[in-house]
């Protein structure tokens, strides 16, 4: 059996940890993720989707991210129930936090209020990767036929 989930999408909602009667932190929040598909002539779809991180990564999540950033999540669903005010049984579905990414986007893509804080925590490269054509100024990356020595024999060949 297998419950695994990956989603990709943006926070709903400003984050706030709560602490659980045991001491442990807790955070809640949803992510909005865009379907693959749209109807023709109809708008593309979106799925809010309910998370929880627990402890460190709880902790994590409401220091490097913010509402409307974009997130990357691995977990697994969990479900419970519960009943409502009028005594109706209610199911709640969750995607348990395993594992948290950043989706390298770009601070000028965010909105205002949170670009600063996420400069702060990240930065550019700012050495651009040479082509993969480009020469190499590096004599071993290059190499030469004068660095290598001719076999005569198979005699001591380990294979």
């Amino acid at each position: 059996m297998l419950n695994r989930v990956i989603l990709m999408g943006r926070i709903t909602n400003d984050l706030e940890i709560r602490q659980s009667q045991n001491g442990t932190s807790v955070l809640r929040f949803g992510v909005a993720v865009d379907r693959s598909y749209a109807k023709q002539g109809e708008e593309r779809q979106t799925d809010f989707i309910n998370c929880v991180a627990f402890n460190q990564r709880a902790e994590f999540i409401s220091k490097y991210f913010r509402k409307g950033s974009m997130i990357a999540i691995e977990g697994s669903i969990r479900t419970g129930s519960y009943q409502d005010q009028n005594g109706n049984k209610r199911t709640t579905f969750d995607v348990n936090i395993d594992n948290v990414s950043f989706t390298g986007e770009r601070a000028s893509d965010r909105d205002s209020s949170s670009q600063s804080q996420y400069k702060s925590n990240y930065r550019q490269p700012t050495q651009q990767q040479p082509a993969y054509n480009e020469p190499s100024s590096n004599p071993i990356a290059i190499g030469n036929m004068d660095d290598f020595e001719e076999i005569l024999s198979d005699d001591g060949v380990p294979f």
